[in-house]
């Protein structure tokens, strides 16, 4: 096995990201570039990474950094599936964005010359790294410390400026936006802090591994509702949701996607500190946090079918499917909670096409707005096919990555409400919500792609994007239908972690 493998998935892209900013180039493509072949070498390390995972077991990696503190990387099971996922994303939204980001500069910065295009390309994608070596840090540390500090890397950095520089709406708006963002990011990654250094009183260490010392404590209710309260503001379930629609939606398209994972890596970061070392404490949380995720899953549904914005309509479906996770997690069943984590890899997958075709729409016919949209399947065919590639993934049919997802979490919430007095018409209502995704998604893409072109549409001129933005999003539909083919590697790995909880 490769030396410092895991140390060079996570900060490879921070060094790719001050390499970026080094010299002084008079076209800002190159920058994309880098960002592509950094993120290409990192997701070939991830594969190398994986393969010996999967036949030989986890790699650990330990970098001491104080008395308490270590940059300790473990891949196993549960964290290499999610960071090859969300890598693999990354990377094909950096291609994405090489046009996109050309787009929106030209459209928000109208009389930037070329030197000062070349400025804003170098800037978006010096940030855009930080996204990457946030999710792997996340993904792979083992010390608590460090996963705060990866959490809040993602807040501070890149969703405040990017937002800030290459949003939607006016100037003001998007810093109005960008404040947001960061507030709640910070609120949420505070009481997420506040939770881990009241449970280092009780065992001294920050590392995941002793947390199962906390097993019995009195005071391991209120660290477990801390750090619970935390990741639900990420999560934005309801009643911490409110952020979302704003944020998501008003983020440049390329960005919406990973914001995506921001949002959803909460779910992994609940399974691996809380439910695996401490799962007899966190029983207690069952039914509440299934009651909250059903809650959430049908107003976030209801919500996304009230909206006539193309970009907030995916930003509340985001809304809604995240619960689907954390429903299954919420069983604390071994099934529930490998198909809670799937279902969280497919719903990423799904969201990254979604909301990136939202982009195009918004980049061809120059309007959010559903109802100024009509008939453009028969001039944007591709577009067409990745707009329903994603109705089907969010929609959890066969044979997509969601299908298997939604099926292990409700077999695992089956599981888990047998002993509860109206269980089972608990998971039956979660179910019958599934429908609601199916309605929203393929309806609202039948309005915007079937029958007579709006007249209004006509003075366009309307196709398919161009190939760097198109097939990116078409290598994210082959993955979800590829996990939902053969999704045994990643629920082997998956099992061989969650199992013996």
């Amino acid at each position: 096995m490769m030396p410092y493998i895991l140390l060079q998935i996570v900060f490879g892209p921070l060094v790719a990201a001050v390499i970026i900013l080094i010299p002084r180039a008079p076209k800002g493509f190159y920058t994309g570039w880098v960002a592509i072949g950094t993120l290409a070498y990192t997701s070939l390390l991830l594969g190398l990474a994986g393969v010996n995972v999967y036949h030989h077991g986890p790699i650990f990696e330990s970098y001491p950094i104080g008395p308490e503190v270590s940059l300790n990387l473990l891949a196993d099971g549960l964290s290499l599936p999610v960071a090859l996922i969300i890598n693999f994303i990354c990377l094909a939204l950096a291609f994405y964005s090489l046009h996109y980001v050309d787009h929106r500069i030209a459209l928000i910065y109208q009389t930037a010359d070329q030197s000062t295009t070349a400025l804003y390309f170098k800037r978006f994608f010096f940030l855009y790294l930080f996204f990457p070596t946030g999710f792997m840090g996340v993904a792979f540390c083992t010390n608590l410390i460090a996963i705060y500090v990866f959490l809040e890397l993602l807040t501070i950095i890149p969703l405040y400026f990017i937002m800030a520089q290459f949003g939607y709406s006016d100037f003001i708006s998007r810093y109005k936006v960008a404040l947001m963002c960061l507030f709640w990011g910070v609120a949420g990654a505070t009481f997420f802090l506040i939770g881990i250094l009241l449970g280092f009183t009780q065992i001294g260490s920050f590392e995941i591994s002793e947390l199962s010392r906390l097993a019995g404590n009195p005071k391991t209710f209120w660290i477990a509702l801390l750090i619970l309260a935390g990741m639900a503001t990420k999560l934005a379930i309801v009643p911490l949701h409110v952020w979302m629609p704003w944020v998501h939606a008003e983020h440049p398209t390329c960005i919406a996607g990973l914001l995506a994972v921001y949002a959803n890596i909460a779910v992994y970061v609940i399974v691996r500190i809380l439910i695996l070392p401490l799962k007899g404490e966190m029983t207690v949380f069952s039914l509440p946090i299934m009651i909250i995720a059903m809650v959430t899953m049908a107003y976030g549904a209801l919500l996304t079918l009230a909206q006539t914005d193309a970009k907030r309509f995916c930003a509340c479906s985001t809304i809604s499917q995240i619960s689907y996770s954390v429903f299954g997690i919420g069983a604390m069943t071994v099934v529930g909670v490998e198909g809670g984590i799937f279902y969280f890899l497919s719903h990423i997958l799904g969201k990254a096409i979604l909301f990136s075709t939202a982009g195009i729409l918004v980049y061809t016919v120059e309007t959010r707005k559903i109802q100024k949209m009509g008939g453009l399947g028969a001039k944007m065919p591709v577009t067409t096919i990745l707009w329903m590639a994603a109705a089907l993934i969010l929609s959890a049919l066969p044979p997509t990555s969601g299908f298997v997802g939604k099926w292990f979490l409700f077999t695992g919430a089956f599981q888990g409400v047998q002993t509860w007095p109206g269980g089972n018409i608990l998971v039956i209502i979660a179910i019958l919500s599934t429908l609601l995704t199916l309605v929203y998604t393929f309806l609202t893409g039948i309005r915007i792609f079937f029958g007579p072109l709006k007249s209004e549409l006509n003075d366009h001129d309307i196709s398919d994007p161009p190939l760097t933005m198109s097939m990116p999003l078409l290598a994210l539909a082959l993955a979800a239908l590829v996990l939902g083919l053969y999704p045994r590697p990643i629920l082997t790995l998956l099992h061989s972690v969650i199992s013996p909880f």
